[in-house]
């Protein structure tokens, strides 16, 4: 699980969504629904705007420089009132520009359990508007604030015991090409030049400056500050969260394998406004009273070193039940026999009764569990026994209480509290067990029935066998009839009912289309400025997230579009945020502009699209990675796309650009090839990898008919299979980090649809060999996410598209996904949607959400499939010999 997607999750019930969308009221703190009151009335001659968020105040006409050291004050939520009031005061008496997060909500929820590390703690921002400014400020603002409590912000220089923190950075927003080209916040070096302003959870002070002499003393204390005071060797961390992290450990003086839990004061907050140290003493108290149990962990002894508190316990040894799970999937397989279905039904029934049986014996001391997931199971190597882990949300039977942080896979509902709570978690591990996607549940709890279903026509397990879950997940009767959505529930998603079944299919490409076209519209939101459809988490990374082609209103554009609807509406929404792009806006094609001219182009706005594209030619584009998402080799295709058919002096600028973008690729590929070894960190695939550079390369051979261009696409191939790896079924898979992927946008199924293209100028070439084991990639039974570049859609893209193979076996196949779409399809809005990345909210997005699907649907099911396509990846034609290289040609 992906933290970051947790907090965006926040947000909605529905989608995610900026922590400035946040609904009021989400932190109880009684009487305060923003901080206004604290704020006070603000003096004449003052200028304010609300930006994410942020709330910010500088007097009028003040110029500030664009960069230096500002001062960063943090708060706890019951302090947030009061400091708020004293730092305002103190700014508005002295002229200092501020910020600050406006309501209690954001700010729990920037200081949240899985908030960002780097930008957690922050509650008021200073920017002093003269350097000298910088030390009497803060000298008297932290004796103004002396003694309030605040989180430590890992990002920066703390000033003493206080909330008072500085760092050097920018003052105004200015970006440069960061890791992987992505725009990131920027300073300028002593030369002008823009480099990346480091935001990481670790205080950093850029080579050039030297730290005012008054930091001296707090620069030494934050040097001798450590593990000092640890009696123990840390070997490793096994976890980290901004409530603090979990290390393995040894004692030296017995060699006793143990483990710390870290608390961080003020951090980490839980639903409640509990901080980390809050719930770790919490964790210690339940642990001791459940000691003797062997379905626990041993406490050894609380320990505090400086303001961090250590929760130490006896290391357990065994494997975690959600990676056994992993190891063991027979779905993972594209055809794993009756024997083995039967055996991983075995096996789960025995899992679930050695959790269950742990969870009644700590339920028989007293205790609720609380946050019972696969991930909080260690499974003895012998499979036997069970430890339970991972105790923060734990509390007395007797409270009745409800857990402040969960797995979502395994979350309870608002009408569950105490015991119920493990009572409805265990529901969801019997499920889980065998279909991981109980997370789902999350968006509307009668999918249990559907989930039931699917694992009685994919296990042989009894229907029967499962109807306690489901009962236990969807409650009270009323919460599923139909009438009325439980409280984890949104009403606008409808439940039950006996159109329900007829109402998630997918099995008509006349209704499928008609279903998510229809979801597809009922979502936008044309009065936001930031975006107009819901997508993924990267709509809020750049200005141009929510106009993306990739995960914005541009990809859902191409894919309503492609299925012949149209949406002027959203059209005219994407129009108007291309007239004046703000800063930091990304040219690539999935992320940025280049990818909103080519939608452009397509729907019709071609001078638009022309201008659009004038601006990405005009900018540095050298600093960019040699990538197809954001990076040279998709810009050439766009470039060199709108500069083709043109007016030969409106598109001279475009061509030169896009050839200049191709000759940095084509250095890169051959840099690449000479090395003797792959960088640490690169990537492979379609998007990121060398294959979209194979891509670009194979589309100016057709312009050019240049065979050494198409030698150098080969050469590009070759770079990425040979980062790849066998897998199970002889699958060939992109290995990324320790993980190996089959997906389109890393993974096998866009190598290989790189690989049709250039196999059909070449269909003897010996990469050839390669194509089967990269088709049977794209084969298993099953794929947690539904989504086109990390999902099942992806797939079914590819094994429509692909001339090779058995067409009846792809058919096949195909049909396969499709029943596993209609799975992980959900109802919304009289259509039907589909979740995003980590399936937590849906998404709309052609990335990661329902745009994708209908385009890969459409591929394979569509009446004129060969509109069903991602830019520059139309259905490959075979070609016989050189191409003649008769101009460029739109792909």
């Amino acid at each position: 699980m992906n933290p970051e997607y947790a907090a965006y999750a926040a947000a909605h019930p529905l989608f995610y969504d900026a922590a400035h969308h946040a609904r009021a009221g989400l932190v109880a703190q009684p009487g305060v629904e923003d901080y206004a009151t604290a704020l006070g009335s603000v003096p004449p001659g003052w200028e304010e705007a609300r930006r994410g968020d942020w709330r910010s105040l500088a007097p009028a006409g003040l110029r500030i420089p664009p960069q230096g050291w500002k001062i960063h004050v943090s708060a706890s939520l019951e302090a947030a009132p009061r400091v708020l009031a004293r730092t305002a005061r103190f700014c508005f008496a002295r002229r200092v520009p501020f910020k600050f997060v406006p309501t209690p909500t954001l700010l729990l929820l920037r200081n949240g359990k899985y908030a960002d590390r780097a930008g957690s703690g922050k509650f008021l921002t200073l920017y002093p508007p003269d350097p000298a400014d910088f030390e009497p400020l803060c000298q008297d603002l932290a004796a103004e604030l002396d003694g309030e409590p605040g989180p430590y912000i890992l990002s920066d220089l703390r000033l003493g015991a206080g909330p008072v923190h500085v760092r050097y950075g920018a003052f105004a927003p200015r970006f440069c090409p960061g890791p992987g080209g992505v725009p990131v916040p920027a300073v300028a070096d002593p030369e002008g030049v823009l480099v990346p302003d480091p935001r990481g959870p670790v205080f950093a002070v850029p080579d050039w400056v030297t730290p005012p002499p008054f930091l001296a003393p707090h620069l030494a204390a934050r040097a001798a500050a450590g593990a000092d005071g640890i009696p123990y060797e840390i070997e490793g961390a096994l976890h980290f969260s901004n409530g603090g992290g979990v290390y393995r450990a040894r004692d030296p003086r017995t060699g006793r394998r143990l483990v710390l839990k870290e608390a961080r004061p003020h951090a980490g907050l839980a639903a409640d406004g509990a901080d980390a140290v809050t719930r770790l003493a919490r964790e210690a108290d339940v642990l001791r009273r459940l000691a003797g149990l062997d379905c626990v962990p041993a406490v050894h002894e609380d320990l505090t070193v400086g303001e961090h508190h250590f929760l130490v316990m006896d290391f357990v040894p065994g494997t975690t039940l959600n990676t056994l799970f992993a190891r063991r999937f027979p779905l993972s397989r594209s055809a794993p026999g009756e024997a083995a279905l039967a055996a991983h039904a075995a096996w789960a029934e025995r899992m679930h009764r050695l959790v269950a049986e742990a969870v009644a014996a700590v339920h028989a001391r007293g205790v609720v569990m609380g946050d019972l997931h696969m991930s909080n199971v260690m499974v003895s190597e012998d499979e036997q026994r069970v430890v339970l882990l991972d105790f923060e949300a734990a509390s007395p039977v007797t409270e009745a209480r409800r857990p402040t942080v969960a797995n979502p896979a395994f979350a309870a509902p608002k009408d569950r509290a105490g015991q119920a709570v493990d009572t409805y978690a265990l529901a969801c591990l019997r499920l889980a067990l065998h279909l991981p996607l109980t997370t789902l549940l999350g968006l509307d709890r009668a999918y249990a029935a559907r989930l039931a279903d699917a694992i009685a026509e994919t296990f042989p397990v009894p229907r029967a066998s499962l109807d306690a879950a489901v009962r236990e997940i969807e409650g009270p009767a009323s919460a599923s009839a139909g009438t009325t959505a439980p409280p984890t529930a949104s009403p606008a998603v409808p439940r039950g009912g006996p159109e329900r079944a007829e109402t998630v299919s997918l099995t008509s490409w006349p209704r499928a289309r008609d279903l998510l076209v229809r979801a597809l519209l009922a979502s936008r939101t044309p009065e936001r400025a930031d975006r107009c459809f819901p997508g993924d988490i990267a709509q809020f990374a750049t200005p141009a997230g929510g106009a993306s082609l990739g995960y914005g209103t541009a990809g859902v554009l191409h894919a309503l579009d492609a299925a012949g609807e149209r949406c002027p509406e959203a059209e005219e929404w994407l129009l108007a945020r291309t007239k004046a792009p703000a800063s930091g806006t990304p040219c690539g094609l999935y992320d940025g502009l280049a990818g909103i001219a080519w939608t452009l182009d397509r729907l019709g706005h071609r001078q638009e699209a022309l201008d659009l594209a004038a601006l990405v030619a005009r900018e540095p584009l050298h600093a960019l990675p040699p990538g197809l998402h954001g990076g040279q080799a998709g810009i050439a295709l766009v470039l060199g796309a709108l500069a083709a058919g043109g007016d030969r002096t409106e598109t001279a600028t475009l061509r030169a650009a896009a050839d200049r973008c191709a000759e940095a690729v084509t250095r890169s590929v051959r840099e690449a090839a000479a090395r003797t070894r792959r960088p640490a960190g690169s990537r492979a695939g379609l998007l990121h990898g060398a294959a979209g550079a194979a891509l670009l390369l194979i589309r100016r051979y057709e312009e050019t008919g240049d065979t050494g261009t198409l030698d150098l696409a080969a050469t590009a191939l070759r770079l990425d299979l040979a980062h790849c790896r066998t897998g199970a079924d002889d699958a060939l898979l992109v290995v990324e980090g320790k993980r190996t992927m089959p997906y389109l946008g890393g993974g096998s199924a866009g190598l290989a649809m790189v690989l049709d293209d250039y196999l059909a100028h070449r269909p003897g070439d010996p990469l050839a060999v390669h194509r089967p084991a990269l088709r049977q990639a794209a084969t298993s039974r099953f794929y947690i996410q539904p989504g086109l570049f990390r999902g099942v859609a992806g797939l079914v893209l590819h094994l429509a598209r692909t001339p090779a193979g058995d067409p009846l076996a792809r058919r096949r196949v195909i049909e396969r996904h499709r029943a596993l779409l209609t799975d992980q399809a959900l109802p919304h809005a009289g259509g039907l949607a589909f979740p995003g990345e980590q399936l937590l909210r849906l998404s709309m997005d052609l990335a990661t959400g329902t745009a994708g699907c209908l385009l890969a649907l459409g591929s394979a099911y569509g009446p004129e499939p060969a509109r069903f396509t991602l830019p520059f990846l139309p259905p490959p034609r075979p070609t016989d010999g050189p191409h003649p290289g008769a101009g460029a040609t739109e792909r």
